[in-house]
């Protein structure tokens, strides 16, 4: 990247901000989105800076830095750092995080070894960069692309391939263009790029947590963005990306496909996006994938064909969810789409791990289990705990699925049938708090409803009789981020956060 700047008769600096490791951070990176944003946006403030390359890689590091960049509004162009090679166990491939869910649920029920599973870890992340499945991470590379806040094949480029590098030496060089052009970033994060992020979102499978990332980067640069549009624009797309962990295939092969700009080609076909938003090479989109092509049509499906035929994240609500929750029916079980079952409520995360393995346990199959206390404020930051593996009691009868509801997010590895982002919160005293084991939830994931079959009298008793849930005392930056936190609807940023503001010092002050 330093190389094209220095070509273009830029100056390039790198600045360092907080890494936000996502299988090291505790309680969980999610916590940290928000300062790390912070302190992009106070680094770009506060120095004679004149553009920004963003480089980003895993989950949080990719809405962290747009959020911070957004806020001031700078010319600013965003390069990934792409996805691992594929996985390999015993002639298998296999991908990174959901194969993991998959095999560790073999192992609590007999059906694999621990021997075997420490197997497949060794073969499982076998080059530099993030997941190789259509996690949170490529999930947040297609939405930069998507958006158009990087370049053409941002997405899909693995990480070791001589093609990312080739990414970010364009990169450098456009963005000394996009400083003397003087094209900012809500140039490009407009209305119409949302949208299509939305759908392209629909047509890869791609994460629920993208959900949260684009409303928190909508805020930023005063674009108005909600659930409603999430439902009403990705109802109806189909996801056309065979990929983990809807599908079969992995980020290497759908960038030998043909990447993103194949699949955005085929939205645009059918008339599913803006084709004149404007990119960050200075081209409208449609110009960027007007000589796409697609060069493995099992990896990305003609769109008569679809890996699922209404994908998209369905926005729920109904006396459980009042103002909103999410599920994924790409990675859902389509007979549990709509279901009534008998609650097994959990507390909290520690409560689950407590019973969950208990043989006297009273749950089946039918059942529908609830994690309280895990969203914004409960846990605290929302952690990927939402997809709660099944009781050993029940994975040994051979099921993979439950209906299962929460506030809590989960990895965009995972799988399953699985509730999310429930809001308001238990921790807030939302009705998710108030749910008993034994009472009826019913889901109906075509009606977009989702609630609890109790009495509303007996709903305002119990609420009445609700108690805050003791919590470990928040100190320092826990402690701001519990008081300003928004709820998950709102995309979990700090109320004080939202909005663009001005980009810094003025420029002859230097």
């Amino acid at each position: 990247m330093k190389r094209g700047v220095w070509e273009m008769g830029g100056f390039p600096v790198e600045f360092p901000v907080m890494s936000l490791s996502e299988s090291q951070l505790r309680p969980t990176a999610m916590l940290f989105r928000n300062l790390a944003s912070m302190d992009v946006e106070e680094s770009i403030r506060g120095h004679p800076i004149d553009g920004v390359v963003l480089l980003v890689g895993c989950d949080k590091t990719t809405p962290a830095l747009l959020m911070g960049a957004a806020s001031c509004d700078l010319p600013t162009i965003t390069v990934s750092g792409g996805p691992m090679l594929r996985g390999s166990f015993r002639g298998q491939t296999i991908g990174s995080g959901t194969d993991v869910w998959r095999f560790s649920e073999e192992v609590k029920a007999g059906r694999m070894s621990l021997a075997a599973f420490m197997d497949a870890e060794g073969g499982m992340s076998r080059s530099a960069g993030s997941c190789n499945t259509m996690g949170t991470a490529s999930t947040m590379a297609s939405m930069v692309e998507a958006l158009g806040a990087g370049l053409p094949d941002n997405a899909a480029i693995p990480a070791v391939d001589a093609r990312r590098g080739m990414l970010a030496h364009m990169a450098g060089r456009r963005i000394v263009e996009m400083v003397h052009q003087d094209q900012r970033l809500s140039h490009i994060l407009t209305r119409q790029a949302f949208e299509n992020a939305i759908r392209v979102n629909a047509a890869i499978g791609g994460s629920t947590n993208a959900v949260l990332h684009l409303l928190a980067i909508a805020g930023r640069v005063g674009v108005e963005l909600s659930l409603e549009d999430w439902d009403r624009l990705g109802r109806g797309v189909p996801t056309v990306v065979d990929l983990m962990p809807s599908g079969r295939f992995l980020m290497e092969d759908f960038a030998y496909a043909g990447g993103l700009p194949a699949v955005m080609r085929q939205l645009a076909e059918a008339g599913l996006l803006h084709r004149e938003a404007m990119t960050a090479n200075g081209r409208t989109l449609g110009e960027n994938i007007a000589t796409a092509e697609v060069f493995n049509a099992e990896v990305i499906r003609p769109m008569d064909k679809p890996l699922t035929a209404d994908g998209g994240i369905a926005v729920l609500r109904g006396n459980l969810a009042p103002n909103g929750a999410v599920v994924k029916p790409s990675a859902a079980t389509p007979a549990l789409m709509q279901h009534t079952g008998r609650a097994v409520a959990f507390e909290d995360i520690d409560d689950y791990k407590a019973r969950i393995s208990d043989p006297a346990l009273e749950v089946d199959e039918t059942c529908v289990m609830v994690l309280k206390n895990c969203g914004p404020r409960g846990y605290p930051g929302m952690a990927e705990v939402g997809n709660m593996g099944l009781p050993p009691k029940v994975l040994a009868k051979g099921v993979t699925d439950m209906v299962r509801i929460s506030d809590a997010r989960m990895s965009g590895t995972a799988y399953g049938t699985v509730v999310l982002h429930v809001a308001p919160e238990a921790a807030l005293g939302g009705p998710l708090a108030l749910v008993r084991n034994g009472d009826q939830i019913r889901l109906d994931v075509a009606g977009r409803r989702l609630e609890l079959l109790v009495d509303a009298s007996e709903l305002a008793r119990r609420h009445t009789a609700w108690v805050t849930p003791k919590s470990v005392a928040a100190q320092g930056y826990q402690s701001l981020y519990v008081g300003h936190v928004l709820q998950a609807d709102r995309g979990c940023d700090l109320d004080f956060l939202v909005g663009r503001r001005e980009a810094g010092i003025p420029r002859n002050s230097h």
